[in-house]
């Protein structure tokens, strides 16, 4: 198979009368990508996704209200106080338990094993350590050094080792889940004390080095961040797992 890999040459270009079946497209940017006569037939799509719009129909807000009607508890992850935070937090410590505890009935190396060249679950779950780093510690707390060394930052992060994350790091899913535990413990501390007034308020940015971006952000909205993020990468994770199912069953 063909692989083109950081070539920025195709801004703008047209293709046209061309076969792209069977192409697999990962971390690729399509915005204002315009699409006509295509064929689209059994494609598999998820990402970031808004204002694309399907033979005239704008689609993300049909595909939001399925995704709610299938999975309830979306629901309770768009908090705004912070009871509703406390919530939310329960809700993916129970999402991922269950993923977790599903892990368990595969053979160890299940879980450091890739699907599909995503990330394999031991992988995704030192993500959400980076996810929580960046969001709460970086941008919600402002703290200078908030970053674990076995975080796993999205691809586009290309500089993770100048704010303390080692790209070597190979932890053991037990200690993996130890250091997410302790964030996780973290963030409830916060949580329990946190004010209405102080979730509102608008702080930063934050300007030691570090993910994401210096820019002026609320906790509120931080926090939504990591509980929108920790929802989309445990689906990805039980996704992968009912492949590797299949294949020790």
């Amino acid at each position: 198979m063909t692989r083109f890999v950081q070539q920025p040459d195709y801004e703008g270009a047209e293709f046209i009368d061309l076969s792209m079946a069977s192409a697999t497209f990962r971390e690729v940017d399509l915005s204002g990508a315009r699409m006509h006569g295509v064929l689209l037939l059994n494609a598999d799509i998820d990402g970031a996704i808004d204002g694309l719009r399907i033979n005239g129909v704008e689609i993300m807000p049909l595909i939001e209200a399925e995704l709610d009607r299938l999975h309830p508890e979306r629901l309770r992850l768009r908090p705004t106080t912070p009871e509703t935070m406390r919530d939310a937090v329960d809700v993916i410590e129970e999402l991922w338990h269950a993923t977790v505890r599903r892990a368990s009935a595969l053979p160890e190396e299940a879980v450091y094993r890739s699907v599909n060249d995503e990330w394999s679950l031991a992988q995704t779950l030192r993500h959400t350590i980076f996810v929580v780093d960046a969001w709460y510690g970086h941008a919600a707390a402002l703290r200078p050094n908030p970053f674990h060394p076995i975080g796993v930052p999205a691809s586009f992060t290309t500089n993770g080792a100048e704010f303390g994350i080692d790209e070597s790091a190979a932890p053991t899913l037990g200690e993996i889940l130890a250091v997410r535990a302790e964030r996780i413990a973290d963030l409830r501390s916060y949580l329990a004390e946190v004010t209405q007034e102080e979730l509102d308020r608008v702080r930063g940015p934050n300007t030691a080095i570090g993910c994401p971006s210096p820019a002026e952000r609320t906790a509120a909205k931080c926090l939504q961040v990591i509980f929108s993020d920790e929802w989309a990468h445990v689906q990805f994770a039980n996704r992968d797992l009912a492949t590797l199912e299949q294949e020790y069953a």
